[in-house]
This record gives C-alpha cells, structure tokens and sequence, in this order.
C-alpha cells in the first residue's frame, strides 16, 4: 500500500514539475481586466483592451505606433493599455488568454477582426470601441473595424475617441495622427 501511495505522489510531482518547465499557460481575461481596472482607478485614467494575436501584422503594427517614442508617454499619460490573446494558432494556442474570446464576443468584436480594441472606463463602462460609426449613432450600433488606424478616415475617428476618452491636447492628437498615418 506504502508503495502505490508513494508512486502515486510522485507520479503527482512530475506532473506538476513538467507543467511548469513546459511553461504555463497564458493568464485569465479577468485577472488582466482586474488589474487594469485597479490600475485605472488608482491613476485616475481609462483603459484600452487590445485583442491581438501573434500571426497579426496589423496588431504589430497598432502596438508599434502605441509604444512609439513620438506618442507613447501620451498614451502612457491617459491610459492603462492591456492586451488580450485571442484566435491563436493551433500550435500556439496556449498563448491565448482564456475568456478572451468571450470579452471580445461581448463588445460584438467576435467577427470584427485583428486588432480589435476597447477604451473602458475605469469600472468596465464602454467608452468606445474600433468600429467606425456615422456620427451620432450609439455604441451598440454595428460598425465597421477600423483595426490599427491607417487610413485618413480610421486615424481621423480615432484621435476623436482619443480625444473624448483621455486629456489628450490637439497638438497631442496631430502628433499621434502623423504616426498612425504612417501604417499605411
């Protein structure tokens, strides 16, 4: 009996040990929305959810102009930016962030594309989203994706977002405008 106690117990440590030096998978959405929302409220700012995933040039290239010296610290400055995996390869499925997928459904952003994104409050509230809308319409209004904002009209709707959701000044907003231009 001692014998199968012991071997059960240790087949229970490789298990658990190999878990581990196999790397562990991606953390929950709602563990990473939490800390951002905390995070928010702490600074007093909003939150932008980007879902991406790693195949995703467009993602890359939202992420690039987001973090680019010309206008990261006015992102920085105004927003809590975090990002959810989703529609990951099958081979790299273990990147994705479980309950991500569900999130993104939520805001309608299941059949939108790569990236799609979010500016949140920060208690959860949608501000906005990468749909572009006719002026005037309501957030629950299906738009199209604008995605990494590129073209005259998507950067245009974008830095009006910018503008509603942060303390962003005009200047600020051409600065990033230029940079975003520039992912055509």
């Amino acid at each position: 009996m001692k014998k199968h106690f012991a071997t059960a117990i240790l087949f229970i440590l490789i298990i658990a040990t190999s878990n581990n030096s196999f790397g562990q998978a991606a953390p929950a959405s709602g563990k990473i929305l939490a800390e951002a929302y905390k995070k928010a409220a702490k600074e007093k700012k909003n939150v932008i959810v980007i879902f991406h995933a790693s195949w995703c040039g467009w993602c890359k290239k939202m992420d690039a102009a987001i973090h680019d010296e010309t206008c990261s610290s006015f992102f920085d400055n105004n927003y809590v930016i975090t990002y959810l995996t989703v529609d990951e390869s099958k081979e790299n499925k273990q990147l994705e962030n479980v309950g991500a997928d569900l999130v993104r459904k939520k805001y309608n952003g299941d059949k939108a594309g790569l990236p799609f994104w979010l500016i949140l409050d920060k208690e959860g509230k949608l501000l906005g989203d990468s749909f572009i809308r006719k002026e005037g319409e309501p957030l629950s209004t299906p738009g199209e994706n604008m995605g990494c904002p590129a073209a005259e009209d998507e950067v245009a709707a974008f830095c009006q977002l910018l503008k509603k959701t942060s303390k962003m000044t005009d200047e600020q907003l051409e600065v990033i405008a230029n940079r975003f231009k520039k992912n055509k």
